[in-house]
């Protein structure tokens, strides 16, 4: 008889590579790339290197650094590609907005000033709210508790702008408060707020929501008791947009609730209803709200806008047909940085319409790279989502990933006259602190979902009555 021993042991779980090694090499390219575009800027304004060129870069170096080396210490399996990419379109856009401050055309507006250095404030801010996200939320699941309180806090910085004295009218818009010295968009920072509420009631709701009583032209339709919570939400959408005359912000909240619900349920009977109530909704509101209906009257014809607003008659404006130039003289590969004629659209060319600027001086093809960065900020979310382990990181990553999906195409749909303008801002390009603040929040979310879904799971312990095993053969 011969006897051989086998020893067994547990096998431990491959640790996943945590690629912060790539993220830093990506990192030194989204710094690099805005340095030589604000470098190429200055040649072709002054003939000569700008005179900030190393502030700027050792600025934005120190920005992407310092971010870095918290998302390596506090989120080491975060995804490698959200901070790069946010870091490359937060730079670019500090750049047109510089280039936008030596236009001598914006220089003789009425109190005009330079908005480049107050960006690179706001910049620093949310790169410092983004650190404190990773710093402070160890775990993203802690947001479920909050789910209810999220719902009123949301709601209390949807109605700020209303209150008398701190609420202001921006063009048309009552989406502003002022602060101090400050002017700031609750509605930049309510969208994440109610992405935690939605999530964390979708998370409870699902499955009663995924039931249908009965089936009509192919579509599961829901029990009336559970068209509630859409009907309530499309009715603040509605209040929104009627009460300040906030359409970006309506189709915002809305769409993103109609995404999670869809997500959350597996039912196209609530999309399909969900585009019908915002149709129904937007063409009400238009039809006797002025400042929507001028800017539906500005998509249908911005000729004859643009030629009402030469005549000087009050209420119109010529800014739609002004970007519409913009992006036909750019051609394919645009008319080079700091040579565009963009600054024509005068006080919005920073804000509103930065992305006319991008499309006349870098043209389609730079047009189209812009586009490709925002798409993959948002697969990179949709990733998130699918790789996270509990249903409310599921939900809270599609809820944030599909909110930065319709402000971009809101935006950008809206700069090229494909739907009404609605007055958002393009995320991390455009001027304004309250969208480059709130968007690196969302960001820092996005990222601190990410560590936790491709984090490992840890090995099983060791069971000692296992660590031997004797075989006997004969």
């Amino acid at each position: 008889m011969s006897s051989s021993t086998t020893h067994t042991s547990t096998i431990g779980a491959i640790g996943a590579p945590s690629r912060r090694n790539t993220e830093l090499a990506l990192l030194a390219f989204a710094v690099v790339i805005p340095l030589f575009a604000y470098i190429n800027v200055g040649l072709a304004i002054d003939g000569e290197l700008p005179t900030g060129m190393l502030g700027y870069g050792c600025g934005l170096g120190l920005l992407a650094g310092v971010s870095h080396i918290v998302v390596r210490k506090f989120a080491p399996y975060a995804d490698p590609l959200l901070l790069p990419l946010a870091t490359l379109l937060n730079g670019l856009g500090l750049v047109v907005i510089w280039r936008l401050d030596q236009s001598k055309r914006l220089q003789q507006l009425p109190n005009f000033s330079a908005a480049a250095p107050n960006q690179l404030m706001y910049s620093a801010i949310g790169i410092a709210l983004f650190v404190g996200v990773l710093l402070l939320l160890k775990d993203h699941r802690v947001l479920q508790r909050y789910t209810y309180i999220s719902m009123v806090g949301a709601i209390i910085l949807l109605l700020l702008p209303l209150v008398p004295g701190l609420g202001m009218n921006v063009f048309g818009a009552k989406i502003w408060i002022r602060v101090g010295g400050f002017s700031i968009q609750p509605g930049e920072f309510a969208k994440i707020v109610i992405a935690i509420f939605f999530a964390g009631y979708l998370m409870v709701k699902r499955d009663a929501l995924a039931l249908a009583s009965r089936r009509f032209m192919g579509l599961y339709l829901p029990r009336g008791r559970d068209l509630g919570p859409i009907v309530v939400i499309w009715i603040i959408s509605i209040l929104i947009l009627v009460f300040e005359t906030d359409l970006g912000t309506s189709l915002l909240f809305f769409g993103m609730f109609v995404v999670m619900l869809y997500v959350a349920t597996e039912r196209t009977s609530w999309i399909v209803f969900g585009l019908l109530m915002s149709a129904v909704g937007a063409v009400g509101v238009a039809s006797f709200e002025p400042h929507v209906k001028q800017r539906v009257d500005a998509w249908l014809d911005p000729m004859r806008e643009y030629t009402l607003s030469q005549e000087g008659v009050v209420g119109h404006s010529e800014q739609a047909m002004q970007a519409l130039w913009a992006f036909g003289s750019g051609g394919t590969l645009g008319t080079g940085l700091g040579q565009g004629n963009s600054d024509l659209i005068k006080f919005a060319a920073n804000s509103d319409f930065i992305l006319a600027t991008f499309g006349e001086e870098l043209g389609l093809a730079g047009i189209m790279a812009i586009l490709l960065i925002y798409g993959l900020i948002v697969e990179r979310g949709v990733r998130t989502a699918l790789a996270a382990r509990d249903p409310f990181g599921k939900l809270l990553a599609i809820g944030l990933s599909g909110a930065f999906a319709i402000q971009v195409f809101v935006v950008a749909g809206g700069v090229m006259s494909l739907i009404p303008l609605t007055g958002m801002t393009m995320p991390f390009l455009a001027y304004g602190g309250s969208s480059v603040i709130a968007n690196w929040a969302l960001i820092g979310i996005l990222i601190r979902i990410s560590d936790t879904a491709r984090r490992p799971a840890p090995a099983p312990a060791p069971n000692p009555d296992a660590e031997m095993t004797q075989v006997v053969r004969p």
